[in-house]
């Protein structure tokens, strides 16, 4: 079954062009993604949506994705309510549409 994963995230003013370099040029090609995507939803916020074989792929790449993370950190606003800078959800398709 295929599995998605979405992280919302809130830029610091002036930092859009950094966090979208983060993940240009295969800095976000962990293995085991199939496809992702990076949505604006805001003036300052984004999501990241990205397209698994399987939850076993997904947490295997995590160390990549909080690598990868790790160089942009800088350039995000904490989420609040103890989330840190981003807000991470991921599930398995129940339904196709």
């Amino acid at each position: 079954m295929q599995v998605y994963n979405v992280v919302k995230f809130k830029v610091k003013p002036g930092q859009e062009g950094a966090f979208l370099d983060a993940h240009r040029d295969g800095k976000a090609k962990w293995p085991g993604l199939e496809h992702g995507v990076i949505i604006r939803t805001g003036d300052q916020t984004f999501c990241l949506i990205g397209t698994w074989s399987s939850q076993d792929a997904l947490v295997a790449a995590r160390s990549a994705m909080i690598n990868t993370l790790d160089s942009f950190r800088s350039v995000l606003e904490d989420q609040g309510s103890g989330r840190g800078v981003t807000d991470a959800v991921s599930g398995e398709v129940v339904l196709a549409l």
